[in-house]
């Protein structure tokens, strides 16, 4: 068998569409900037470039409804109207395009499970608003809650660590799963009383028998690095203690400092920090698997940088002697 990669990254037009028109923060650009940044640095000679993958309508249906997903196909068809209450305008192709997201997530999985890559990346995804029955806060469809489903349906994977850093709470994600004991949800963002959805307080832990596998830090408008490096040895003891079977990460970068929707003040070293810790625990788990997704980010500098810094944590950090890389 060929020799694995230590990690790929997919890259390709039909993700890159993935963004809305008339000045909207979540633009067609940012894979651009983050490709240009990787090219630069040459981390994309270090890694296996992708190409994007268009996701079934079975696939969505894994984590949507058949209703939804029926309204974006028909409002994709007309390009007009919303899909939620305001912030995420329906335009010409957004079916296909959010669908190629979603495929392009589940392509990273099965990379990961066959053993062809020991990590993956891919920039535009981690979709985290979206619920089963509505799109909400830019996001159509939610990758990660399928990603999640095909995980135990095709590879009787169960228990799954969803940590997000995206500034914005992973809402969801954390409700469709609130009850799910296998689940293992720990996730660092701006306080929700003050920052879009205004949910992810401290007290959110799970519900019924998944009461404590659920981690919600809030922190507070203009906390930077040393509070983040407070607050993350928490986060870091939890998923020990819970030995998931397969990571992901949403590594949106609105989390940085200077973005133009969120007060936070984090600088790209924390995205680093976070992945390479990531990845140090689960090749300590022994299997290696990680998924990371790129999240929200609307200042393309810092999408660019916060992006490369989780790119170059998938690649630096070594796999573990005697890892079984497939």
């Amino acid at each position: 068998m060929a020799k694995a990669c230590t990690a790929c990254v997919t890259v390709g037009e039909q993700i890159a569409r993935y963004g809305f028109p008339g000045g909207h923060p979540f633009g067609p650009h940012r894979m651009g900037v983050f490709w240009e940044e990787a090219r630069r640095l040459g981390l994309d000679a270090q890694v296996t470039v992708r190409q994007p993958v268009l996701a079934s309508q079975d696939d969505l249906a894994r984590f949507h409804t058949a209703a939804y997903i029926n309204v974006v196909k028909e409002r994709s068809r007309t390009g007009t109207g919303l899909l939620d209450a305001g912030d995420t305008p329906a335009f010409p192709g957004v079916f296909e395009t959010a669908s190629y997201v979603v495929g392009s997530a589940l392509d990273g999985m099965e990379t990961i499970m066959a053993g062809q890559c020991r990590r993956a990346f891919v920039p535009i995804a981690g979709l985290h608003h979206a619920r089963p029955g509505r799109a909400g806060g830019f996001c159509v469809f939610n990758d990660a809650g399928v990603v999640i489903h095909a995980l135990r349906a095709r590879h009787g994977i169960q228990r799954v660590a969803y940590v997000d850093i995206d500034a914005h709470h992973g809402d969801g994600v954390f409700y469709a799963f609130e009850e799910d004991p296998d689940l293992i949800f720990a996730d660092l963002h701006q306080d929700g009383r003050t920052l879009y959805p205004g949910t992810g307080s401290a007290s959110e832990r799970g519900k019924g028998i998944a009461e404590g596998r659920k981690l919600n830090i809030p922190l507070p408008p203009g906390a930077g690095d040393s509070h983040f490096a407070q607050v993350w040895p928490q986060v870091v003891a939890f998923l020990h203690e819970h030995k998931p079977e397969f990571f992901i990460l949403q590594a949106g970068t609105d989390s940085l400092a200077g973005d133009p929707l969120a007060q936070l003040r984090l600088s790209p070293a924390t995205h680093f920090l976070v992945t390479a810790r990531l990845v140090q625990l689960a090749e300590s788990l022994g299997h290696g698997r990680l998924l990371a997704l790129g999240g929200g980010g609307y200042n393309a500098q810092n999408i660019a940088k916060g992006w490369c810094e989780v790119v170059r944590a998938l690649v630096e950090i070594p796999v573990a002697q005697g890892a079984d890389r497939g």
